[in-house]
């Protein structure tokens, strides 16, 4: 079966839709009622993961294949992701934390303690839920959004290291818009972990493509994820 061309404007959605997400939620919203900003989560989200079936089903009209569990680059992206894990957790407590750039206290840790009490998950029982819900599931659906489906239709527009690099930058914006409210947009830290959220992004997109497996990306991920739920931890409740 010869696959769809992606049009541009797909394209240039995938990639720009998460930052527009992120912006409202996290920057335009931030003080309005709570139950708003977390009807426009859910139905942003719904959006974000329900276009990729709508649009193989409907539009390219390619049938939809669920690939068997796999080995393929678990041990390498679990490698990956377990490694950056102890990098983020050795930086937040012997750097980070102790000259105050985020923990308790400051205002970067303030920040995080507004935003989830805004989303209700203020409470040490709840926000390890979060975390596990995050850490499990979520980082899956991105890895499904950013790495299936933007970029495997990058790959069918551009070169594939192309895809690689772009889907990567696509990938980081939105991490800006988060990063940015928390250490403030003018802040180094912001762009500086930003960037690795992007390399993170392009090592996702790169095993993808030699493994065609979604769940080597998934665990690698997942493992950073609980990374930095046990930085909020620390944050919130110690």
């Amino acid at each position: 079966m010869m696959m769809k061309h992606p049009s541009p404007l797909l394209l240039c959605f995938l990639l720009f839709f998460p930052l527009v997400q992120a912006l409202f939620y996290f920057q335009i919203m931030a003080d309005w009622n709570p139950a708003i900003q977390k009807g426009t989560y859910t139905a942003t989200k719904i959006i974000m993961f329900v276009l990729p079936l709508v649009y193989t089903v409907r539009i390219a009209k390619e049938p939809l294949r669920v690939r068997r569990f796999n080995t393929r680059g678990l041990l390498e992206g679990s490698g990956f992701g377990f490694g950056v894990l102890v990098g983020i957790c050795l930086l937040y407590f012997l750097w980070l934390k102790p000259i105050g750039l985020i923990g308790p206290g400051t205002p970067a840790g303030d920040a995080i303690r507004e935003r989830v009490e805004g989303f209700g998950f203020l409470t040490p029982t709840l926000f390890l839920v979060f975390g596990g819900f995050v850490s499990l599931i979520h980082s899956g659906l991105e890895e499904y959004y950013w790495r299936w489906f933007t970029f495997g239709q990058l790959s069918r527009a551009i070169p594939k290291y192309a895809a690689v690099i772009l889907s990567g930058l696509g990938f980081m914006l939105h991490h800006i818009v988060i990063l940015g409210r928390f250490f403030g947009y003018a802040h180094p830290a912001t762009y500086i972990f930003s960037f690795g959220v992007a390399i993170g992004g392009m090592y996702w997109a790169w095993l993808y493509s030699r493994t065609n497996s979604i769940y080597a990306p998934w665990l690698s991920h997942a493992w950073i994820d609980v990374a930095i739920f046990i930085v909020g931890y620390d944050v919130l409740f110690v």
